[in-house]
């Protein structure tokens, strides 16, 4: 029987990527009830919990995407970093996704806001060098092959350095739910805090249709292979 590695990995990619934004979209319409002050503090939880479920798909998805595009882009020849380095490159994403899930189980912990804290801190590494090496890559420097037909990667890559910011950013907000339920369940004037949690998530939400435009150009770029 043929192995055909490469069609694999695509398959697994465009189910990474469905997730990602299928769940933003599902957590994006399950703000609105968190917010929504007419239904009792229980419905707001059951809707943020149904959120969180959502959520974490996304998630997992958004991770996944970065290991299977740099595994892909060895077998295209667009970037130099196979043998060894995909191993621990896939090791590392594991750890990662793993600590993404034990965040989600523990969520309404404190040691599931430490390690949501953890894995945002993780994010503050890999955007920035991902971002400067897709750069990098773009005006000539490597470490990505950026000859003719072969810029879409860098630029594939760059654009999802950029979503990921506001990912991390929305992943704020989402921690920002916990803590404010926690607060509302015990303080009397809820007014302010009613106030602070709309904010932000009415700002999610502009932030949500740049990175539905974000997600879709990085599947054009990927599908199209344009440049």
């Amino acid at each position: 029987m043929y192995f055909n590695e490469l069609g694999i990995l695509r398959w697994v990619h465009i189910v990474c990527m469905v997730y990602w934004l299928g769940g933003e979209w599902g957590v994006f319409q399950t703000s609105y009830n968190v917010i929504n002050r007419k239904l009792s503090m229980d419905e707001r939880r059951r809707h943020m919990e149904t959120a969180y479920r959502i959520d974490i798909l996304a998630r997992s998805g958004i991770i996944l995407l970065l290991p299977l595009g740099l595994h892909m882009g060895t077998l295209w020849g667009v970037q130099p970093f196979g043998g060894i380095w995909l191993t621990v490159m896939w090791v590392l994403f594991a750890a990662w996704v793993a600590l993404a899930w034990m965040a989600f189980v523990y969520r309404e912990t404190d040691t599931g806001l430490l390690l949501t804290q953890i894995d945002e801190k993780i994010r503050f590494i890999v955007i920035p060098v991902l971002f400067i090496a897709a750069l990098s890559s773009l005006l000539g420097h490597g470490p990505f092959l950026a000859g003719e037909s072969q810029k879409w990667f860098s630029a594939k890559v760059l654009i999802y350095s950029l979503l990921l910011v506001i990912g991390l950013k929305l992943r704020f907000i989402m921690r920002e739910w916990t803590v404010m339920f926690r607060r509302l369940a015990v303080e009397k004037d809820t007014g302010g805090l009613e106030a602070i949690l709309e904010r932000s998530i009415r700002t999610g939400r502009r932030l949500a249709y740049l990175y539905w435009i974000g997600i879709g150009s990085v599947a054009f770029l990927a599908a199209v292979k344009p440049f």
